[in-house]
């Protein structure tokens, strides 16, 4: 198994892009929209972060969070957060015929790709970017 290097140092800001499995065009949707809401004020709940912005597109969305000091441990709240919206929507959004070998294996869902986008934002400039990519690519996404 494939691991992951990634950079979790506590109290950094980080972006994130996170996508649905097979890009299908669900996110949107009343039901996905609501346990995702709610996923993340459970996951909050119990493990504080901040969110800087957030964007929620039919098949990605992309999002800031700066995390507390002393915690950089964003992986085990994507975790939660997406498992949380896998079992509140599984009936209605599992699809049977894309669970393969690789999918019961790791016992995922239909509903989102295995990893994410993680970039650890270095400054205010790098803010300011990211922040304006939040900012701009549902117009970006619109005119296609």
């Amino acid at each position: 198994m494939s691991r992951y290097r990634r950079s979790q140092n506590p109290g950094a800001t980080y972006f994130f892009t996170v996508v649905t499995y097979r890009r299908q065009t669900i996110l949107c949707d009343a039901p996905i929209r609501e346990a995702l809401r709610k996923a993340i004020a459970s996951t909050r709940a119990k493990r504080p972060f901040t969110i800087d912005a957030w964007v929620l597109l039919p098949d990605h969305l992309h999002c800031i969070w700066t995390l507390p000091v002393g915690d950089g441990d964003y992986a085990t709240r994507w975790s939660v957060i997406k498992r949380q919206v896998s079992v509140a929507c599984g009936d209605e959004y599992r699809r049977a015929e894309w669970i393969n070998a690789s999918k019961q294996k790791h016992r995922e869902s239909t509903l989102w790709q295995r990893r994410y986008w993680v970039h650890q934002i270095r400054d205010e400039t790098d803010f300011a970017r990211h922040m304006d990519y939040i900012h701009y690519n549902p117009v970006k996404h619109q005119c296609r």
